[in-house]
């Protein structure tokens, strides 16, 4: 949903009538994951999707209808044998989208503006949608009590982070697909000439000592820190930091050989950053197998945006588990079955 939050904001301060569907519940394979939404407007312009593309047809359609109507339903698509190429998903799974209108002065309008604005500052925020009985299509912002059977609840307001360490050449296109991809970015370098806004758009930048940040960042298992800095000053005491934090995925750019210098000063004791400061303990051995290092999958290209790639293929590996291979070597379903889900 926080995909189209910042498009359907601007067509409800416009004034502007138009439907939103949202993947409600899911069974079995399918390509999207419940929350994802689309918007439709009554003049027929669309933003987002709610599947592979195989039945964003037929919602587009009942968005159609949900303007002219003014009521929300639930519909429901899947994969029939006798009718492969019709409405439904080819992929075998089965979902429900729940297409609602969003008209000018109402309560779906003033939703969007401030799940829209509390995405925008990252602030936690829950969604909670009526998908059955006589309130279906309404919506709640932070519900206290526990939602019912019938209800859907959607967490927005705190996307994946990533913390990029090292204003170089290779982390501008990692901070520029990354945030493509949806996550919040934060670029940090002591040195002001790298660390400027004009040169990472959309990224919080930071210039600071990246280990001296690491150690007051907000860092969970949703958080990914990549150091790319290339220089022992800078990376040993920020892996320093971010091993022995919660942070769900670490890496480190830089050749085999390099790693295995970077290795030998991490299990040894040193200054963190001059022989004035106090000696760093070595880093546990359980905590260094977390070091992805050389940072990335194997996909042979050189460019920074190439490069770049890599590593968020890797990070995103990662955190579904899965091992980076081609889907053509594996078999079973491209989808992983998710069993029937619902985000509540």
């Amino acid at each position: 949903m926080r995909g189209i939050l910042p498009m359907g904001a601007e067509w409800a301060r416009r004034g502007r009538p138009f439907a939103m569907a949202t993947l409600v519940a899911v069974s079995g394979s399918a390509p999207r994951e419940v929350g994802a939404s689309m918007i439709v407007s009554a003049d027929g312009e669309v933003f987002g999707n709610v599947s592979g593309g195989c039945v964003e047809g037929a919602v587009f359609e009942q968005c159609l209808l949900a303007i002219q109507s003014g009521a929300a339903s639930v519909e429901t698509f899947g994969y029939s044998s006798a009718a492969a190429f019709s409405v439904g998903l080819s992929c075998g799974g089965v979902i429900e989208v729940l297409v609602r209108p969003v008209l000018p002065g109402s309560a779906a309008a003033a939703d969007m503006l401030l799940l829209a604005e509390r995405e925008a500052r990252a602030m936690p925020a829950s969604y909670t949608l009526t998908v059955a009985g006589a309130d279906v299509g309404r919506g709640v912002i932070d519900q206290t009590s526990p939602p019912s059977s019938g209800a859907v609840t959607i967490a927005l307001g705190s996307p994946p982070r990533l913390i990029i360490v090292g204003a170089v050449e290779f982390a501008v296109a990692l901070s520029r697909i990354a945030i493509a991809a949806g996550m919040q970015v934060t670029v940090v370098d002591p040195r002001e000439v790298f660390a400027t806004t004009a040169r990472f758009p959309g990224a919080e930048v930071v210039v600071a000592w990246p280990h001296r940040y690491l150690e007051t960042a907000e860092v969970d298992a949703r958080t990914a820190v990549c150091v790319l800095t290339h220089d022992p000053k800078f990376d040993v005491p920020a892996l320093r930091v971010a091993l022995a934090s919660a942070a769900g995925y670490v890496g480190v750019m830089g050749s085999r050989r390099t790693h295995e210098e970077r290795l030998e000063r991490l299990e040894r004791l040193e200054p963190l950053t001059d022989a004035s400061a106090p000696a760093a303990e070595a880093v546990p051995a359980e905590q260094l197998e977390r070091l992805r290092s050389p940072i990335g999958l194997d996909l042979g290209g050189r460019s920074p945006e190439e490069t770049a790639l890599s590593i968020l293929a890797e990070i995103v590996a990662d955190r579904h588990g899965a091992s980076g291979r081609r889907l053509s070597e594996l078999s079973g379903p491209v989808h992983r079955p998710l069993g029937a889900r619902v985000a509540s």
